[in-house]
């Protein structure tokens, strides 16, 4: 790495209404480094990295690129200074082909055909170049998470980016997948090329990243060189005290709440979930661990009652029942925090207020002769704003404007709030920090604790494993026999990912 940075930025301030998001921040970046922007849920790592690619426009401070001043909101600028952006939620379109994503905006879509042989020959020297495989003729909306993720670089690269900007490029991918996506970027910098990448995962940090810069509350806290560093110092940092993740105490199951037996669901002419045994018990946790796309969702959907079933028999709560509305299992106590708070656990236009009380609306607690008691509404949202340490805004606040920790933090409060019979977590971490992270742990233990049946759904091993007190490996839509959490470990789980149930293994019980 060369002394004189390729990137400046000094006294970078913005605020939106009362909240100060960036105050007087300054950092650099050198050729050849990879630098993690680190800090909590709100902290103001996206607004930052939102100011240098020009989407917002700061109220003070300057930005340099290889010595020149750049223009403030300004996105065409800032591409033609050699600045890309691979957003969290990507800006692609799903019925374009990978090369017509790739082109649009600096090339006519429809332009002669030797353009755009030009194109695909360049786009392909570029896959090549940094060991990011693509097919130019594959519909978007037909790619994987990753592979998506992999055509937003490519596009940034195409674009003749030499500082390349990713917003908590992991929150959406597996753990192979992220190790994939950070052997690219370790290529990149091997070839010259200057990476930022938001994150609050201290362990792809420490990994990945030659130096870390710390932000709280807008500020800059802390710089380290992350051979000079570790995870409880960092997590320290971005929190501002001591974090350490609640433990989980020995307990006695209640009674079953819910028991699935030999459920299939169909979709089509396809089997999304086979012959599927499990039971949840009050005072329990039963963890489901499996790699993305082997049917945890269709799991989540059908006890959300969001699906139905073609085989099998259901019981909840000792009765058995022919079908399952959400409505009906709201009504009748069970929470859920869904795999996707921004697609199936808010609507982003709405006000905190209406979210926190979306799922029940209905009750007489919100409404009263079919109209929306809005005072009760806002109280309730203040009271879980309170308790749940919701950051970003009050009850009339947008939700689009909070961060995805405290539009986590949303969801588990509105469903934890009363204490819920049954909870089903489906990756309820997922794009959380670590303080974050404890907070919801500590969370679902109480709520284990007072009685509540907990389906917990999680990639995360050491989560599963430091939450639950059994655990089922999810399969191609199979259901592996139950195992006592005291006796996994990460190896064990791996086994049982890929469909190797040991003989420890027993039937749910």
């Amino acid at each position: 790495m060369t002394s004189a940075p390729v990137l400046q930025l000094d006294g970078i301030s913005k605020r939106f209404g009362a909240i100060q998001a960036n105050d007087d921040i300054s950092l650099s970046l050198a050729k050849g480094e990879v630098l993690a922007l680190l800090g909590e849920n709100g902290a103001g790592k996206t607004t930052l990295m939102s100011i240098l690619f020009g989407h917002y426009v700061p109220d003070a401070g300057t930005i340099h690129v290889e010595g020149s001043e750049l223009p403030v909101g300004r996105p065409r600028a800032a591409i033609r200074a050699g600045i890309g952006m691979v957003h969290q939620h990507f800006s692609l379109a799903s019925n374009l082909t990978v090369l017509e994503n790739v082109m649009t905006g600096t090339e006519k879509l429809w332009s002669f055909k030797s353009e755009r042989a030009a194109g695909r020959a360049r786009l392909l020297s570029i896959a090549s170049r940094f060991g990011l495989a693509v097919n130019p003729d594959a519909r978007l909306g037909d790619l994987s998470v990753g592979e998506q993720q992999r055509v937003e670089i490519l596009k940034a690269l195409y674009n003749d980016a030499r500082i390349l900007i990713l917003d908590e490029p992991t929150a959406v991918l597996t753990n192979i997948e992220a190790e994939r996506l950070f052997q690219t970027l370790r290529e990149m910098a091997r070839q010259g090329l200057s990476l930022i990448f938001i994150s609050h995962k201290l362990d792809e940090v420490i990994s990945a990243a030659d130096r870390v810069v710390v932000l709280r509350g807008g500020k800059v806290v802390a710089e380290r060189l992350t051979g000079e560093t570790s995870k409880a110092e960092l997590a320290e940092l971005m929190v501002g005290r001591r974090v350490t993740r609640p433990v989980r105490e020995a307990s006695t199951p209640g009674e079953v709440v819910f028991e699935a037996v030999g459920v299939t669901v169909r979709d089509g002419s396809q089997d999304r979930l086979k012959d599927i045994s499990l039971r949840l018990h009050a005072g329990e946790t039963l963890g489901i661990i499996g790699v993305s796309g082997n049917g945890q969702a269709t799991l989540s959907h059908l006890v959300s009652g969001l699906v139905g079933w073609s085989r099998g028999d259901i019981m909840l709560f000792g009765q058995p029942v022919t079908e399952l509305s959400v409505k009906n299992l709201i009504d009748a106590g069970i929470g859920r925090i869904p795999e996707d708070r921004n697609k199936e656990g808010t609507i982003g236009e709405l006000a905190v207020w209406e979210n926190a009380v979306l799922e029940r609306i209905a009750s007489p607690r919100f409404s009263r002769h079919g109209l929306v008691d809005r005072k009760a509404g806002m109280a309730f949202a203040q009271e879980i704003i309170a308790e749940f340490d919701i950051r970003g805004g009050g009850p009339a606040t947008r939700t689009r404007l909070l961060s995805g920790g405290n539009m986590q933090k949303l969801i588990l409060g509105r469903n934890l709030h009363d204490r819920p019979k049954i909870l089903i977590a489906a990756q309820p971490t997922r794009g959380l920090d670590e303080g974050a992270v404890a907070a919801v742990h500590a969370r679902i233990l109480q709520a284990r604790k007072e009685g509540t049946a907990v389906l917990l759904i999680s990639e995360d091993l050491d989560e599963v494993i430091g939450l639950a007190d059994r655990i089922q490996a999810i399969v191609k839509g199979r259901l592996s026999p139950a195992i006592d959490a005291q006796s996994a470990d990460p190896r064990k789980l791996g086994l049982m990912m890929s469909g190797e149930w040991t003989s420890e293994a027993q039937h749910a019980s």
